[in-house]
C-alpha cells in the first residue's frame, strides 16, 4: 500500500466503524430496489388527469330523488321494503335518494310501477334531436320501401 491511499476497511464492522468516524459518506438513492418500471412516471398521471374531466358520470337528478322519496312516504314504504318490491337492495334506493346513483332506466321504470307515479327521468342532453330524417332510410333493391336498418332482403 502506497503512503498516499488511505486504508480500505474489508468487513461490515470496519465499514460501520468508518461511517461512524465520518470517513465515509452513504448516499441513499430513491426508489432504488422498487419494483416499479424506471418509465412509468409523471407521464401517465398527466394523461390520467386530463382524462378525468371528460368522464364525469351522470348521477341521480335532484328533482328525480325527492319524487321518489315522497312518492315512498305517500305509500308509507321504508326504502327497503320498496327495494324488496322492485328486486334490488336497500343501498341502491338509498344511493337513488341521495343523489349518488348513476341512473338506470330500468330501476326507475320498475319504481313508478311500484309508487304508481311517473317519475322524472334524465334526460341525454348531448344527443342532438333528429327532425325530419325519419322514413328517408330506403333498401338497396327494395323498390323504396322504407325498412328497419341492416342489409337489403336477399332474393
Amino acid at each position: 500500500a502506497s503512503a498516499g491511499r488511505k486504508a480500505v476497511p474489508k468487513s461490515a464492522a470496519g465499514i460501520t466503524a468508518a461511517k461512524e468516524r465520518g470517513l465515509v459518506a452513504t448516499e441513499r438513492k430513491y426508489g432504488a430496489g422498487g419494483n416499479k418500471s424506471a418509465h412509468s412516471g409523471a407521464g401517465v398521471n398527466a394523461k390520467k388527469l386530463e382524462e378525468s374531466e371528460e368522464l364525469k358520470h351522470a348521477k341521480v337528478d335532484k328533482s328525480l330523488s325527492k319524487a321518489i322519496m315522497q312518492a315512498r312516504m305517500a305509500k308509507k314504504m321504508t326504502q327497503k321494503e320498496l327495494a324488496t318490491a322492485i328486486n334490488e337492495k336497500p343501498q341502491v334506493i338509498g344511493e337513488y335518494e341521495s343523489g349518488k346513483a348513476i341512473p338506470n332506466p330500468q330501476i326507475i321504470s320498475k319504481m313508478e310501477r311500484k309508487l304508481g307515479c311517473k317519475l322524472p327521468r334524465p334526460g341525454k342532453k348531448p344527443a342532438a334531436k333528429k327532425t325530419g330524417a325519419a322514413g328517408t332510410k330506403t333498401a338497396g333493391r327494395g323498390g323504396g320501401v322504407a325498412r328497419g336498418g341492416g342489409p337489403p332482403k336477399r332474393r
